[in-house]
């Protein structure tokens, strides 16, 4: 499958109608705007929720403030578009933790109206929409050293398939084998907690199949990775 990738500028952005079912949008957004669909960066406090705006105010470093909330902003954007809401009226919530039963699980709109999921890594950030559970990750390519200390983390299959791999190859592959899978926990909801070691989801250039769901690499700057994973539900059986 191939999945287009829309651009989040400085305008407001025009959405369309909200995915449904198994369709679904990403988008792209540069973290250092100052103006991102419409709203001014600087003003951002005026549009997020209490929480937010705390997790904004324990970010020590200026450019690492100014990227969550250009991030944040953008979601609540397109949240409120797709929804016919204003980005200030969109209630975010917690789900229930698939592993614990806590209330830290994915970050959902109330009412479950639509699914997205949201990264950012330096100063790209990838946001995704759909009707059904959805992840998405975009990366930086990491470096051979940070390939070293997550090589035994993974799949066997994937570790292999990395060790045989020529050392200048490692990086981009590895960047690939970790959006994918960060994409599936994050839709999931299971995160970190149960480790790296699965689903297998392979090295190649087209990500191996994972019951129930749909990996797909996504296009990402020079220097990134990123893949969006989509839950696919069983198809009903005919009588």
């Amino acid at each position: 499958m191939t999945t287009d990738v829309n651009r989040l500028g400085s305008r407001a952005p025009r959405t369309g109608l909200p995915p449904v079912g198994a369709g679904l949008a990403v988008w792209a957004l540069d973290t250092t705007s100052e103006v991102v669909g419409g709203h001014p960066v600087a003003g951002a406090a005026a549009v997020l929720d209490a929480a937010e705006r705390d997790r904004a105010g324990r970010l020590v470093r200026d450019r690492d403030r100014h990227r969550y909330l250009a991030s944040h902003l953008g979601l609540r954007v397109l949240l409120g578009g797709y929804l016919g809401l204003a980005p200030e009226r969109v209630v975010l919530v917690r789900e229930t933790c698939p592993c614990c039963g806590g209330p830290h699980g994915r970050p959902a709109v109330a009412g479950g109206a639509l699914h997205f999921s949201l990264s950012h890594s330096d100063d790209v950030a990838y946001l995704a929409f759909a009707g059904v559970p959805v992840g998405v990750d975009v990366e930086a390519v990491p470096s051979a050293d940070a390939v070293a200390d997550v090589l035994n983390t993974l799949h066997p299959a994937e570790t292999a398939e990395l060790t045989a791999l020529p050392e200048p190859l490692r990086p981009a592959a590895m960047g690939r084998v970790w959006c994918r899978k960060e994409a599936y926990l994050k839709a999931t909801g299971t995160g970190l907690a149960r480790g790296l070691a699965e689903p297998y989801v392979g090295t190649a250039p087209a990500p191996a199949p994972v019951a129930g769901w749909t990996l797909t690499d996504l296009p990402a700057p020079t220097g990134y990775a990123a893949a969006v994973a989509l839950h696919a539900p069983p198809t009903p059986q005919q009588p």
